[in-house]
């Protein structure tokens, strides 16, 4: 696809082009992708400050590096991301200006203390209250507005709501193409892959938001004019804790089976677009209200029924023959929220689900292979 071809080239020059704008006096504010961060206070700045997701993952050799700084027993995505800054081997993670990052849990927490500790990197911390409340909410936006003010200190300049206006649109663009686009794999013969669908997503951490916008519109037109090929099954919906850049294993093995991931929901490393801000009365509010009171709970919130009522809807939605879960070690919300999940798949929706719990290490491969072979073959058996 020409689209797809044009977002890659466009990732293939994005960090030159990031450390060109650097030494021009722009500062990098890198922020961890947990779904919190409104990316468009960032770009209400305009070229001042450029905003990007601390986000790779995939790698063992980060993971045994971050033992030097702190005990194995933390999230492998979290100790990937001590130990692509301890290596120094990662271009954009030498770059960052300012660390955003809301504490979600104490495995989140880590990342923003060793960071501070070890490096001279400054790190900007605020809560993120676990359960959904009039006082949740105004904790949120209080920490969000200390944000603000943080960035226009940065800038010495002040955030104008008709700048923050153009982000909020252009950001909710975005999120309506991706929305479009991931409303497609509802088709028997889905117009693209999940791993290209996961490609896209985890771009608009990185991509510049305009260029990629004009690559999920072409991609759209390309998509409508597709040829419909030979359904895939089963098809597959994926979920679990965090889903990095580069962190592409469990899509291989699924694809590998001739199975087919058509949606997916995750905590960390995907960037919701289910829901749009409000671009009208105080836009500080919308924007707590958009990523803190319609976001997707993540499975640490409390009670976290939502999440899983969204998955079952997800499921029948995308008329899916199996859920693959997948975790990172350490984890523990995810961990404690899967033994009682299946229940709710079977009971609900009579479909089977399989729980891969990974630490980047390349020695596991093979005996996920088997286990995923295993479980397609199971739901193949089903139908």
């Amino acid at each position: 696809m020409e689209a797809m071809e044009s977002l890659l080239a466009h990732l293939r020059t994005r960090l030159d082009k990031l450390r060109k704008l650097r030494k021009e006096g722009a500062k990098i504010i890198g922020y961890t992708p947990g779904g919190f961060i409104p990316d468009e206070l960032v770009e209400a700045c305009g070229a001042i400050l450029m905003p990007v997701g601390v986000i790779r993952g995939g790698d063992h050799e980060p993971v045994t590096a971050a033992e030097a700084y702190l005990p194995r027993f933390l999230d492998t995505f979290c100790r990937a991301q001590i130990g692509y800054r301890a290596l120094g081997e990662e271009p954009l993670y030498q770059m960052i200006d300012l660390f955003v990052v809301p504490v979600t849990s104490a495995n989140i927490r880590t990342i923003s203390d060793t960071w501070e500790i070890y490096t001279d990197v400054e790190v900007f911390r605020f809560g993120v209250p676990k359960k959904k409340s009039d006082r949740g909410f105004k904790y949120y936006l209080e920490g969000l507005n200390l944000l603000k003010e943080r960035l226009e200190k940065l800038t010495g300049t002040k955030i104008r709501d008709e700048k923050l206006r153009q982000a909020i649109d252009l950001s909710n663009k975005m999120r309506r193409l991706l929305k479009e686009i991931s409303l497609m794999r509802k088709s028997p013969c889905p117009p693209i892959s999940g791993r290209d669908f996961i490609l896209l997503n985890h771009a608009s951490y990185l991509a510049d938001k305009a260029t990629l916008i004009e690559v999920l519109e072409s991609l759209c037109r390309e998509l409508r004019q597709k040829e419909k090929g030979e359904p895939k099954t089963p098809r597959i919906l994926l979920t679990g804790s965090t889903l990095a850049m580069g962190d592409y294993m469990i899509f291989n093995l699924v694809e590998e089976t001739g199975a087919e991931i058509v949606i997916e929901e995750f905590g960390e490393g995907i960037r919701h677009y289910w829901e749009m801000v409000q671009p009208d009365g105080d836009l500080m509010e919308s924007l707590a209200d958009r990523y803190y009171r319609r976001r997707v709970p993540p499975a640490f919130f409390r009670p976290s029924r939502d999440r899983l009522d969204l998955i079952v809807k997800l499921a029948k939605d995308f008329n899916v023959d199996g859920v693959v879960w997948y975790q990172l070690m350490y984890n523990e919300s995810y961990d404690m929220e899967s033994y009682y999940f299946p229940q709710i798949l079977e009971k609900e929706m009579g479909i089977p689900m399989l729980k891969i719990e990974s630490d980047y290490d390349t020695s596991e491969v093979l005996s996920f292979r088997t286990r995923v072979e295993t479980f397609i073959e199971i739901i193949r058996g089903r139908k």
